[in-house]
């Protein structure tokens, strides 16, 4: 079982969005703790760690997985036109 972390920029963006919204993603998240890298997840090119990314709607939850320390840390969430800047 893996802990999961936010970062400053993904909780603002989950205290910034409506209640529905908000429920989708942390569910998104919740999931990742089980298994961090599931048949939904794709690896993100061009960053100089290894992230991943899930879909929850028109949403992207862009993440990096940490196995010695069993944690996964949500590093941005936003809509898909601007997740990858």
């Amino acid at each position: 079982m893996f802990d999961v972390e936010y970062s400053k920029k993904a909780l603002k963006f989950l205290k910034s969005c409506d209640k529905t919204l908000a429920d989708r993603i942390i569910d998104k998240v919740k999931s990742l703790k089980k298994e961090p890298i599931g048949h939904d997840s794709k690896s993100v090119e061009g960053y100089k760690i290894k992230l991943y990314r899930i879909r929850a709607g028109d949403y992207r939850i862009l993440y990096e997985v940490d196995y010695s320390q069993n944690v996964v840390g949500i590093v941005k969430i936003d809509k898909r036109s601007k997740a990858y800047e």
